[in-house]
């Protein structure tokens, strides 16, 4: 069997049969599937993959493996553009963004040293200080803000907290109960104390807990971290930043905002002034495979100050040598924890000059509108109830006088059933129903047929 390589002179005459063959896997694997998710549950779509896999590694090769596989691969899969696939922050990827990370993948430039990355490297550094500044709009400030391409919301997390730990080595963690789980284990692989968690009662971070629990531990500027959130993963709630952030600055606690979520909100000038006060925080995590509909992994950490990287600086002679650096080739080890580095930033790039402000705009307002729609038929719809008019994109709701056992029951049997995926959260000591709208092409009929599959499995 020969092996045809994808770059190089007759790469994408290499390429183009199998694209057809993939697209037509594609096509053929979503056809076996009855709505977003395979039927059968985990036993039956395990044994149809181990089917079309049969040996993993046989003796000899197989030329309709790539068929074979995409189509399994993709008939158990879970089709994020499905209007009733709302259960995580799990978006469909725009094509143009999934055709230019198909470029990146062929010339699979790696972005820890230039002479692998050339021009990617210096694609990176403009996107991602533009993006930067929409998180720090321009303020006279002498230190232009920076940021990190990452694999998403968790490294980002991550991040932040090493670069408040390198500040200040015994930097104190202080977070609300609704801060994402990355926070609280970053603590723990950094070696650092158990956080501090302050009360969210309303589902955001209480400002009076804030302030008392940054009272209590007293310490010198910058010895304490807060973590505020933009986008609950459970409900999409938004803390109240800017009564956080005066009282980071009163204290001299540092501010980090994991934005993964409600980060997207910026590209909207109807849905921006929610984030009212990010600008203040030190570090902010942004997450473009969610509302920026790209395929994972999307990730950023917006950084106030860019001195604040240099505690990130590393040297290996073989790729960033001193005379190197000094004759002018970019050092790229700073720009992340790891080494081998994909070209992420393309597929950003190409979204951005693709789509616009406007475009991009457009998509959030859009997911944003079905949210509210899917909340006001659930609002008027006697056999449901609703949680809260929703922030972003997230609607949690659960079918009237249900137990809790019913709620969990309802969930699994449309998701084993192939029907509908939907998520769970917990609040008020009661489990709801999560849909997470990140399709813009969901339309009405689509919403009232996910609340009619919810209705037709709720047993009275």
């Amino acid at each position: 069997m020969s092996a045809p390589l994808a770059s190089g002179p007759h790469g994408p005459d290499n390429l183009r049969p199998l694209l057809d063959t993939v697209l037509a896997a594609l096509r053929t694997g979503a056809a076996t599937r009855p709505g977003p998710l395979p039927a059968g549950g985990p036993p039956a779509v395990a044994a149809r993959l181990r089917e079309a896999l049969g040996d993993p590694l046989p003796e000899y090769g197989d030329d309709r493996a790539l068929h074979t596989l995409v189509h399994a691969f993709t008939a158990g899969a879970a089709d994020p553009a499905h209007p009733h696939c709302t259960a995580h922050l799990h978006c469909p990827p725009l094509a143009v963004a999934t055709a230019a990370d198909l470029a990146a993948s062929v010339l699979n430039p790696s972005l820890d040293s230039w002479d692998q990355a050339p021009a990617a490297s210096e694609l990176e550094s403009l996107v991602t200080r533009a993006l930067a500044a929409e998180v720090y709009p321009p303020t006279g400030r002498t230190a232009v803000p920076d940021a990190l391409v990452t694999t998403g919301g968790t490294e980002s997390n991550q991040l932040a907290l090493l670069l408040a730990r390198e500040q200040h080595p015994q930097v104190r963690l202080v977070q609300a109960e609704n801060a994402h789980h990355s926070l609280h284990r970053a603590t723990w692989l950094l070696g650092l104390p158990e956080p501090v968690t302050v009360p969210a009662p309303a589902g955001t971070m209480d400002p009076a807990a804030l302030d008392q629990a940054l009272t209590a531990l007293g310490g010198p500027p910058g010895t304490v971290l807060v973590a505020a959130t933009a986008g609950t993963t459970d409900a999409g709630l938004i803390d109240p930043l800017p009564d956080i952030a005066g009282i980071c600055e009163t204290h001299g606690a540092r501010l980090h905002v994991d934005a993964a979520y409600g980060g997207g909100l910026l590209l909207s000038d109807r849905h921006r002034p929610r984030l009212d006060g990010l600008s203040r925080a030190h570090t902010v995590t942004l997450d473009l495979h969610k509302l920026g509909w790209q395929p994972v992994a999307a990730g950023l950490l917006a950084v106030r100050d860019p001195h604040d990287l240099h505690a990130l600086r590393h040297h290996a002679d073989y790729l960033n040598a001193d005379d190197d650096t000094e004759a002018g080739l970019p050092d790229l080890l700073g720009r992340s924890l790891r080494t081998t580095r994909r070209a992420d930033i393309l597929k950003i790039a190409v979204t951005l000059r693709t789509l616009g402000r406007r475009g991009l705009g457009a998509l959030v307002d859009q997911v944003c509108a079905h949210a509210t729609a899917l909340a006001d038929l659930i609002d008027v719809h006697p056999h449901f109830e609703l949680y809260d008019r929703p922030t972003i994109s997230t609607v949690l709701f659960r079918p009237a006088q249900a137990t809790d056992s019913t709620v969990a029951d309802v969930r699994r049997t449309l998701l084993t059933q192939g029907r509908a995926v939907l998520g769970r959260a917990r609040l008020d000591n009661r489990l709801w129903l999560k849909a997470t709208l990140l399709n813009p092409h969901t339309g009405p009929g689509d919403l009232a047929a996910l609340l009619e599959l919810v209705e037709g499995h709720t047993a009275r």
